[in-house]
Order: structure tokens, then C-alpha cells, then sequence
């Protein structure tokens, strides 16, 4: 039985979708159905909504929500940098409103085999797409001290990835999460596991380079502003500096004065907003106390 995810910042997100009933709305993360069975819920049988995922776990057990709605949806197996392409395919060219929610969700987590989490013992994986073939193994077993140096810098954010880096490279081969977070720690001054479990930035390095999701992030930005209809929203849920950094940066561009008018003259053809949520949900939710909703609006065509 899988534990129930809860979606993070439902209300919000529906919200600032201004949802029309007739419309075309795509949810690039579909995960456990949270956020897709919302809008379903507000859409007539002439609207449509379109989501993605690369995890099929995931889509098996959403399509059975879904599907008590009786509305008319799709479900893409597919990572969303492909949202261009896998909307043409099926004759989209225009959509009034995108969201995406960057988070593992919790059934990922909870479920043990998968790898993702250092508090529990399993094989060393951290895929969502579990048909492709890197995976937390593989990095840890296979890549260069160099490589993992670099990841554990760029995705982690640590001051001692050298020393993590080596200490793999010596104790290889690492299988499963306690034996590579117990190598983490004995890595490190006591002083710095008595603060913080050290585990928890290496996991999450080692979690963007499997799924490659920083990659996928900037390409599916560079595409997604382009689809939407007049008054379309892009709503992205952020939950660590790295991938909000991106969101934040590319959202910028499109709101800054590059005409050198007085501000109340310049044309807004697009507006930014951002969104933190509310105490009572951190409260019954954990999983949002990180979270940040930032929402791309298009003004005019």
C-alpha cells in the first residue's frame, strides 16, 4: 500500500492558475495526482489536461484517480524537458497554464528499494525513470574522483568533497545507502556530524546527477513561456537554492526594463510573482517548509 502524498501548496497553485473550464492546462510533474486531480476537478468536458512523468509507478497509480473524474486528460511518460516536443506530437501547439512541483514525492521517498532516502537501508539507486540505466551505483562505483568531486561541489554545496570524493574511491565497492552514508561521516569532523547529517547534501548531489534535473529544469524553461496563451501561467514549486536560483534568474528576464523608459510607461507583458507557504500547511506538512511558488504571467501575446 502506498502512503498518501500530500501536494505541496495546493490552493495556491490552483489559484493563481485562473483555471478556465474549457481550457488547456499541463502538469509537468504529475507524481501522485495531487495537483493534476485539482485541476481536473475544475475543468468542463471540453477542457483537456495534459501531465508528465518519467516515474511509471507513479503514472499506474495517478491514472486510477484521474480516470474516477471522467474528464479528458493524457498522461506523457516522459521527462518534462520534452514538453515541446511530446505537445507536438499530440497536435498542442498553445496552453493556459503550466505548473510543476520539483520535489520528490513521498511515496519515492518511503518506498525503501528506491534508494532515495540515507535514513533507510537499500541499494544505492535514486531513479525516477527506473528504465534508464544511471543510477546512484553507478556514479558512486564508476565515476572518477574528479567527477565526483565536482558533483559533490556543484550539486551539494559542501566544503569536503575532496575528502568524501577520496574516501570513496578507496572503499569501493559502496552498495547500499548506511554503507555510503556511514563513509560520509567518518569523512568529516565530528564536530560538523554533531551539527547536521552531513549524508543529506552528498544524496541530494547524487540525486540531481542521476535524474539529471537541472539540465531538464533550464530546457523545459526555455520552452514553456513560448506555449502559453494570452494570461498564461508557468507555476513552478522550488524546493533547494540550486534549482530556484535557475527559476528565479530566467523569470528575471522577463520583466526587466531593457527600454530605459520611466517605469510607468513601460509595457508589462509579463509578471513575476512569488509565493511562500502558508504556517498552518507547514504545520500538517513538513515537506513545505523549503518550498517556494513562483509563478510566470503572460500578459499580452
Amino acid at each position: 500500500m502506498i502512503k498518501e502524498h500530500i501536494p505541496v501548496m495546493l490552493n495556491e497553485i490552483i489559484k493563481n492558475l485562473n483555471i478556465k473550464k474549457d481550457g488547456i492546462y499541463v502538469d509537468l510533474t504529475l507524481g501522485y495526482g495531487g495537483h493534476s486531480k485539482a485541476i481536473l476537478e475544475k475543468l468542463s468536458n471540453k477542457g483537456f489536461l495534459v501531465s508528465f512523468d518519467k516515474d511509471q509507478e507513479a503514472i499506474k497509480e495517478s491514472r486510477k484517480k484521474l480516470l474516477k473524474l471522467d474528464k479528458n486528460f493524457k498522461i506523457i511518460y516522459s521527462d518534462f524537458k520534452k514538453i515541446k516536443e511530446k505537445l507536438n506530437e499530440i497536435n498542442i501547439k498553445k496552453i493556459d497554464g503550466i505548473i510543476a512541483d520539483l520535489g520528490i514525492s513521498s511515496p519515492q521517498i518511503n518506498k525503501i528499494s528506491r534508494g532515495f532516502s540515507y535514513s533507510k537501508d537499500a541499494k544505492l539507486d535514486m531513479r525516477m525513470d527506473q528504465n534508464q540505466d544511471l543510477n546512484a551505483h553507478k556514479i558512486v562505483n564508476n565515476y572518477s574522483e574528479i567527477q565526483l568531486t565536482n558533483i559533490f561541489k556543484k550539486y551539494g554545496e559542501t566544503n569536503f568533497a575532496n575528502k568524501i570524493s577520496k574516501n570513496i574511491i578507496k572503499n569501493r565497492p559502496i552498495n547500499t545507502t548506511f554503507e555510503l552514508v556511514q563513509l560520509i561521516r567518518k569523512s568529516l569532523p565530528a564536530k560538523i556530524v554533531r551539527k547536521k547529517n552531513p549524508a543529506k547534501a552528498i544524496f541530494q548531489a547524487i540525486r540531481i546527477e542521476v535524474n539529471q534535473e537541472l539540465e531538464s529544469l533550464k530546457k523545459m524553461l526555455s520552452d514553456s513561456p513560448k506555449l502559453l496563451n494570452k494570461n498564461g501561467t508557468l507555476s513552478i514549486i522550488t524546493f533547494h537554492s540550486l534549482e530556484d536560483k535557475i527559476v528565479k534568474n530566467y523569470f528575471k528576464k522577463f520583466i526587466e526594463d531593457k527600454t530605459g523608459k520611466l517605469p510607468i510607461i513601460i509595457e508589462k507583458k509579463w509578471v513575476v510573482k512569488q509565493i511562500r507557504p502558508l504556517k498552518e500547511e507547514i504545520k500538517k506538512n513538513n515537506r513545505s517548509r523549503t518550498a517556494k511558488l513562483r509563478i510566470l504571467i503572460k500578459k499580452e501575446d
